[in-house]
């Protein structure tokens, strides 16, 4: 189940609220001795995260399918980079991470239940409750896996940022009285600590006279699958942009853009070299941005951390779909 941003976090009766936590978003499936991760992709996580796996296979209800978050801690906060290092294709170095850096998955849906029942076509007014005594027979305490707190309660969202600060993304709230809909944005919305946006990085263009990267060109997808260019990322050290180049090079293509694209004259300087290297579609980049005009990033955006986990298709222009206005969390 998707959801959509909003600037505001909405009240009154009939909304569920939950932590939007800073990791990868995770379906866990068993069925016996068989366990499988997705990600909201839908790729294999397993692999990367055996100590989830192993705490699964624990569990004394030996089917079921879970929704929820793979968090990585790091002091009192969560570490999305610790999360991204386990994407490694090395599996000792996966297998030395777990130890060192274990993570957590705290879940916030229960799909389907032990008797192999499934239960998205139920509102989440009856799936939550469901889960929670699910967690109470089967979550051992102080394991990897814990239950996702929730409440119908507005204020208590000022509680969690009192009590874990930093270690939201943000805020999620769910419509009591729908089911769980894959793939659909309308019976979730989520407000962002900071704005941001998941964005394809349909190529880049080379600094001024070098031959490192100077920009990222950032797009996304319309409702009729075209990638339109919408803005660009640069802020980056010299030793990021000469790193920058061999993260790219496998990616070079003859096209990217299939909407609007990068280019055409400066009108800030005409001796402004406005060419670029298109790249394949592969690379999703979560950006920081604070105004839109026009379906583009105003001003240059700041770069936050790759996403692995998502697929460039998923980036959307719903993401910005906003007000110009700065947006804030409590209002």
């Amino acid at each position: 189940m998707e959801a959509r941003s909003v600037e505001k976090i909405p009240d009154g009766p009939g909304w569920q609220y939950e932590p939007k936590w800073d990791g990868f978003r995770c379906l866990a499936f068993r069925d016996g001795d068989e366990v499988k991760l997705q990600s909201k992709s839908g790729q294999p996580l397993e692999r990367y995260f055996p100590e989830i796996v192993d705490v699964l296979k624990t569990l004394e209800a030996e089917h079921f399918v879970l929704d929820g978050e793979l968090v990585v801690a790091s002091g009192e906060a969560l570490s999305f980079d610790d999360l991204l290092m386990r994407i490694h294709p090395a599996a000792s170095r996966v297998a030395k991470l777990a130890r060192e850096s274990p993570a957590t998955y705290l879940v916030f849906d229960l799909l389907v239940d032990e008797r192999n029942r499934s239960l998205v076509d139920e509102p989440l007014a009856e799936r939550r409750p469901q889960l929670e005594d699910f967690s109470e027979r089967n979550f051992p305490k102080r394991a990897r896996i814990r239950l996702s707190p929730a409440s119908t309660r507005r204020k208590t969202v000022d509680t969690w940022f009192e009590r874990v600060g930093g270690a939201l993304d943000g805020i999620v709230a769910k419509r009591l009285d729908r089911s769980y809909a894959s793939g659909k944005r309308d019976a979730m919305v989520k407000v962002k600590a900071i704005r941001t946006a998941d964005c394809v990085v349909g190529g880049f263009r080379y600094a001024k006279n070098s031959r490192v990267v100077g920009s990222l060109l950032l797009g996304l997808y319309d409702e009729a699958g075209l990638l339109h260019y919408v803005g660009f990322t640069s802020a980056y050290s010299a030793a990021e942009r000469e790193a920058l180049l061999e993260k790219l090079k496998p990616l070079e293509a003859t096209s990217s853009f299939t909407g609007n694209s990068p280019g055409g004259p400066s009108r800030w300087s005409r001796d402004r070299d406005t060419s670029w290297q298109p790249l394949k579609p592969k690379l999703v980049l979560e950006v920081a941005y604070d105004q839109i005009t026009g379906n583009r990033f105003r001003h240059g955006t700041r770069p936050l951390r790759w996403r692995p986990d998502k697929s460039p298709r998923q980036c959307t222009f719903d993401q910005i779909e906003l007000s110009d206005q700065t947006m804030r969390l409590f209002k």
